[in-house]
């Protein structure tokens, strides 16, 4: 026999990182049977704080039960009107109605939170969160995907819809993306509307088109257009190129580019690249140096926002003149190449991925820098080849962290100083105690907010023995 549902009703009480609410049953306005006893608490996703909320919960389960939102009741007294036209929908941007000071209150306290129990006895000093300098046009790539909203319905072109991993919307007014990224989705979906062309499925593995990848640069105001398709050839190209230089773009595209991509995964993935238009790079400029970016490169989303995340990293690391450094996860080596710039003997610096670490190359030498070098590879197997021993050791993992067989390496080399930059605070969670086992003390942590509106956020933190 099918159980019905069952459904409470109450308030938002908080919000834990990244979007984890905890809302209490109000029992006298729930529509549960006399039967079946309130849980204590729900746990529920898309919701903030003082918000009240009807959920649905199974009837199995503990006295913290997992909810799914079913209807906002009522705001919370706080929110605003949306800026953006698709925050109902789109599942990027979790604060939309949230005024930004709150933003980064919220942000702060869940990392406090987190780390809190596991400083319990620390004298570290917390250092007020540093916000974005800008809070809207912020991004310098996005990747959008096409697909449909609703099985077999119209071409889209735009962001996942929240809760429907499948389902595609239009995003052609996201707000945290530069207007000419809006006008290039826009006309890229009238060309391939008008062409008839097919979407790639990720179901039956059948379609053409994948994704549009675009970048900016804040340095010169120049853009990189990337089609992601199949190998499959459905469409004169030439056409969509034409339809993109003719637009009125505030920024000058340096670049139109279409890549090939078989594989099943849906994730933006290079087999193989021929330029349409112009050039394959764009040049950024972070703290007084330059850096070439290409199609695949990593380098921070928010460029205005990286110099700030990256003045924060300079400071923990201290005076490093005449020190020896290790930059493991480099990705493209820009903080490899800050800190040689600041006077470091040698940094040394490790990245998995072989076109990032081509492009650090190629960047220490465009600012000529000649006391940082890179190694391919990955970080638990190349730090076994490193015989120096550094004074500063900068650790920016990827969002699950450090390796843990990588980590009692790493603690091996012992130098005086840590720094740890998280994209994740979880993992940071997970891997501090392995530090203060090893004799290091949390000296500084400082949060810097590189993502308004969505519920991520950096956390650096210094370690010195």
């Amino acid at each position: 026999m099918t159980k019905e549902p069952i459904y409470w009703e109450g308030t938002v009480t908080e919000v834990q990182f990244p979007n984890r609410g905890k809302m209490i049953p109000a029992v006298e306005e729930s529509a549960a049977d006399t039967f079946i006893s309130a849980p204590a608490s729900i746990h529920v996703k898309n919701v903030l704080p003082g918000q009240k909320v009807k959920v649905q919960v199974g009837r199995s389960g503990k006295r913290r039960r997992e909810g799914r939102l079913i209807q906002i009741l009522e705001q919370a007294p706080y929110e605003t009107a949306p800026r953006c036209p698709h925050a109902a929908f789109c599942g990027g941007c979790s604060y939309q109605t949230v005024p930004y000071e709150i933003q980064l209150q919220w942000k702060a306290r869940q990392i406090h939170d987190l780390l809190d129990p596991v400083l319990t006895g620390s004298d570290c000093v917390w250092e007020d969160i540093v916000p974005s300098p800008l809070q809207e046009g912020y991004r310098n790539k996005m990747e959008f995907s096409f697909g449909d909203e609703i099985k077999g319905g119209p071409l889209t072109l735009g962001l996942h819809k929240r809760g429907a991993f499948h389902d595609i919307i239009t995003t052609d007014h996201c707000r945290i993306v530069h207007p000419d990224f809006q006008d290039i989705l826009q006309e890229t979906l009238r060309v391939f509307t008008a062409l008839n062309t097919s979407h790639y499925n990720s179901y039956t593995h059948e379609g053409y088109l994948r994704h549009l990848v675009l970048r900016r640069s804040f340095h010169d105001e120049s853009l990189l257009v990337n089609l992601v398709t199949t190998g499959t050839q459905e469409a004169d190209l030439n056409i969509w190129k034409d339809a993109l230089l003719a637009l009125p773009c505030a920024s000058h595209i340096r670049g139109i580019l279409h890549t090939t991509n078989d594989r099943d995964a849906d994730v933006v993935q290079n087999d193989a690249m021929e330029i349409l238009y112009g050039e394959a790079s764009l040049i950024e400029e972070l703290l007084g140096l330059t850096f070439e970016i290409f199609p695949f490169s990593f380098f921070q989303t928010n460029s205005k926002g990286a110099e700030q995340l990256y003045s924060v990293v300079r400071d923990f690391a201290g005076d490093v003149s005449g020190a020896e450094v290790f930059d493991l996860y480099c990705g493209t080596g820009t903080i490899a190449q800050i800190l040689a710039g600041a006077g470091a003997k040698s940094v040394t610096g490790i990245e998995i991925v072989e076109e990032a670490v081509e492009a650090a190359r190629i960047n220490a030498k465009r600012n000529h820098l000649d006391n940082c070098h890179f190694i391919a590879g990955d970080v638990l197997k190349q730090i076994d080849t490193l015989s120096v021993h550094p004074d500063t050791v900068i650790l920016d993992p990827p969002r699950d962290g450090i390796h843990p067989k990588a980590l009692p390496k790493i603690l091996n080399f012992s130098p005086d100083r840590f720094v740890y930059v998280s994209c994740k605070p979880t993992s940071l969670v997970r891997d501090l105690p392995a530090f203060m086992e090893a004799g290091y003390r949390v000296e500084r942590i400082r949060p810097v907010d590189m993502f308004p509106f969505t519920v991520h956020v950096e956390t650096v933190c210094c370690l010195c023995r």
